[in-house]
């Protein structure tokens, strides 16, 4: 495994603009049956807001389903591709301390992959202030499950930095106490997705460009040696999607 240079978390969180096209190409969905219970019971009413939206992996999913969703994203870059992803959407400028939205005007307020960005103590009363009475804070994380064997040496290559301490992170008052689901599933990719997948990284994208090579190189070698990838134009990758949820008190 390469070193990989230790930065500001700011910069990891800002690092995804430039490469939006990357992450859009490499990043995984998110499996139904975790929208599914993030979303139950039933809303009062169908508003969503896809908070820190990125490219729209997850706003895709919730328009695609009949739910009028308004995407929160800070990046322009992010927002840019969001809008040739999911076009029709709203799509704002904005983050999870500062979100332009009326009071009371959601339902649903669901964080994909990005809670671990944000300042709770700003976030968390935010939240609760675009949230409507009963109103819901749903977050959700993928996970590459790595008792797969080359996911195991994937991450050796990578360094695994999936934040699973984030997995337990606890939203606090105004919210109910946080409930918990897991929901494993497979992704079906190839070559090209697994290396948008690692490029698309926010540590690997701020490496030196001669290490970010080196990295995709070893990624390279990984699919062109490993007995369950040499060969082959299409792989399953295995994630569990770590889901919590909390009701406005």
């Amino acid at each position: 495994m390469l070193p990989v240079k230790i930065v500001d978390v700011e910069d990891h969180a800002s690092s995804f603009g430039p490469v939006a096209d990357v992450y859009e190409r490499g990043r995984p969905t998110y499996p139904a049956a975790a929208l599914d219970w993030l979303l139950e019971p039933p809303p009062s009413g169908p508003r969503v807001v896809d908070l820190g939206a990125g490219t729209g992996k997850l706003t895709r999913l919730i328009r695609d389903r009949g739910l009028p969703v308004t995407a929160v994203e800070p990046s322009p870059g992010m927002r840019e591709q969001l809008a040739r992803s999911v076009p029709g959407v709203p799509v704002v400028a904005g983050s999870a301390e500062e979100i332009p939205l009326p009071s009371g005007s959601a339902d649903v307020v669901l964080v994909a992959q990005a809670w671990h960005w944000v300042d709770p103590v700003r976030a968390v009363p935010e939240v609760a202030r675009v949230l409507a009475p009963g109103g819901r804070l749903g977050l959700l994380w993928n996970v590459r499950d790595d008792t797969a064997d080359w996911v195991h040496r994937l991450d050796e290559i990578i360094g695994n930095r999936d934040r699973r301490s984030d997995l337990s992170a606890v939203v606090g008052a105004p919210f109910a106490p946080v409930q918990r689901s897991s929901f494993p599933w497979v992704n079906r990719i190839g070559p090209s997705s697994l290396l948008d997948l690692v490029a698309s990284r926010s540590a690997v994208i701020l490496m030196p460009a001669d290490e970010r090579a080196a990295l995709l190189r070893e990624v390279r070698q990984l699919m062109a040696t490993h007995p369950a990838l040499v060969g082959r134009t299409e792989f399953d990758l295995p994630y569990v999607c770590y889901c919590s949820r909390a009701a406005l008190t």
